[in-house]
């Protein structure tokens, strides 16, 4: 079996409305539910919606920030990793993931949806950008049975 979390990167926009903070917090409680550790870029908005229901879950959470002050993080953070790399610490905010799962938001999404996409992650799409190589889910509960199907045939690999 293979020992190491699964690690999955919640990416979306800087602000959201309320139906996607609860799309966010639900997806956040999912991931820690299977035990997978959160990856996120740290801020606000769908990032700290995730972070707060991986919180909610006793789930790990790890932010990579844009900036080189700790302090920017959202309170949900466990691990800080500030890089002061700007938009660039996006390609380690899909890189550094197993799986990457997209909420709603605009090109900064993006362009982590196709840094995901380059480095052959699987990435689920819950109302966010509709593109080649992207799994649209319907509702946040299918996401359940993606991870697990994922955790599965990593272990599978892993014998």
């Amino acid at each position: 079996m293979n020992a190491k979390k699964l690690m999955v990167s919640v990416i979306g926009g800087h602000k959201c409305d309320e139906e996607a903070t609860k799309l966010a917090e639900e997806v956040g409680r999912i991931i820690a539910e299977v035990g997978a550790v959160l990856l996120t870029g740290g801020l606000g908005g769908i990032m700290e919606a995730a972070s707060r229901g991986a919180k909610e879950a006793d789930g790990l959470v790890v932010g990579i920030l844009p900036g080189e002050d700790k302090n920017e993080a959202n309170e949900f953070v466990d691990i800080v990793i500030p890089t002061g790399m700007g938009y660039s610490r996006n390609t380690l905010v899909a890189g550094s993931a197993d799986v990457v799962v997209a909420l709603p938001g605009e090109y900064g999404t993006l362009s982590e949806i196709a840094f995901a996409l380059n480095a052959k992650k699987r990435v689920y799409s819950l109302g966010s950008w509709d593109i080649p190589g992207v799994k649209k889910l319907k509702a946040a509960k299918e996401l359940v049975e993606a991870l697990s199907k994922y955790i599965r045939e990593r272990e599978g690999e892993a014998c």
